[in-house]
């Protein structure tokens, strides 16, 4: 069972990091790429209203990248990792378990903004459904 070594195991979770970080990166920049529009938009309309379908979709993306990026990290630490490499993962994962909360959030936010806005009340989606004028 030699191709169970140590070393082997190491170059296979060593590709597999490479794998998914660049799985990560592309996700990343195809969303950035696709956030073009925001550019497009910016142009075209000065109305805010028009930014936030953008914006979630490059949330989308960037958050998807994040998990992959992470995904990395943790293959990164799985073989024999040192307490520096575990206090680093911790770090990083933290940082972007904050950043990726924090893109949910908003992008929940956004789309009941969304929400709102296409069904012309001003009250939150909960306020409707308790007083009953859900459409």
């Amino acid at each position: 069972m030699e191709w169970l070594s140590e070393e082997n195991v190491t170059a296979v979770v060593d590709w597999a990091v490479r794998l998914v970080e660049i799985a990560g990166a592309l996700i990343i920049f195809v969303g950035a790429v696709i956030a073009r529009r925001f550019v497009l938009v910016a142009i075209r309309s000065r109305n805010p209203e028009a930014f936030v379908p953008v914006r979630l979709d490059l949330g989308r993306y960037l958050a998807l990248g994040l998990e992959f990026q992470l995904a990395g990290d943790i293959l990164r630490t799985a073989i024999a990792p040192t307490f520096y490499q575990i206090g680093e993962l911790a770090a990083v994962a933290a940082i972007r378990t904050a950043l990726n909360r924090f893109l949910g959030r908003e992008i929940r936010e956004e789309k009941a903004e969304l929400a709102r806005n296409e069904s012309g009340s001003d009250e939150p989606p909960d306020q409707r459904a308790s007083t009953g004028r859900l459409r």
